[in-house]
C-alpha cells in the first residue's frame, strides 16, 4: 500500500476514458511507461493518435498547397498581363513616332513650293500674267428699299398695346 501512495500519475484523460483507470493494479497495455526503480516513479501515459488527426493534417496540407498554387498561378497571370501591356505600350510609341514622321512628310509635300512645282511640271500649268487678269467694277451704291406695307387693323391694335406696355415699363 505504501507503494501506491508514492506513485505519481500524469494522466491527460478523464476518468471515464477507455484506456484504463487510475488503479495501480490495472495495466495500461503499453500506454504507460515506468521510470527506473531508483528514480521517483513517474508514469507517463502514451497518448494514441486520434483517428481524425491524420485526415485533418492531410486535408489541411492539400488546402494549403492548393492556395499556394493558386497564388503562383495568379502571379503568373498578372505577369503575363504586365508583359502584354508593356509590349502594347512599346508598339503604341512606335506608331506615334511613325505618325509624327508621316505628318511631317505630309506637311512638306503640301507646301506651296511643292504644289507649284507639281502644277507646272506634272499638270502643265503656267503662272498667270497681268494680261490674263480682268477686273470687274461693281457699283456699291445700289440699295434696294422695300416700302413698308400697310398694316391691318389687328396689327395696328397690337402695335398700340405693345407701345403702351413699353411706355409703362419704362
Amino acid at each position: 500500500m505504501a507503494e501506491r501512495e508514492s506513485v505519481v500519475h500524469y494522466n491527460t484523460y478523464d476518468d471515464d476514458d477507455d484506456f484504463g483507470s487510475d488503479d495501480a493494479d490495472t495495466p495500461y497495455d503499453g500506454y504507460e511507461q515506468s521510470m527506473p526503480e531508483n528514480d521517483p516513479q513517474i508514469r507517463m501515459k502514451r497518448t494514441p493518435a486520434k483517428s481524425g488527426s491524420l485526415t485533418f493534417i492531410v486535408v489541411t496540407s492539400i488546402i494549403a498547397m492548393s492556395l499556394v498554387g493558386l497564388v503562383i498561378v495568379r502571379m503568373n497571370f498578372r505577369n503575363t498581363l504586365y508583359n502584354t501591356v508593356a509590349e502594347k505600350q512599346e508598339e503604341l510609341s512606335h506608331c506615334e513616332a511613325e505618325n509624327v514622321r508621316l505628318q511631317s512628310e505630309l506637311e512638306s509635300r503640301a507646301s506651296a513650293k511643292n504644289v507649284e512645282d507639281y502644277a507646272e511640271n506634272e499638270l502643265g500649268m503656267q503662272k498667270i500674267d497681268s494680261s490674263q487678269i480682268r477686273y470687274i467694277k461693281i457699283q456699291t451704291d445700289d440699295v434696294v428699299n422695300i416700302p413698308e406695307q400697310d398694316k391691318g387693323i389687328l396689327s395696328k391694335v397690337e402695335g398700340f398695346f405693345d407701345s403702351c406696355v413699353e411706355y409703362f415699363r419704362g
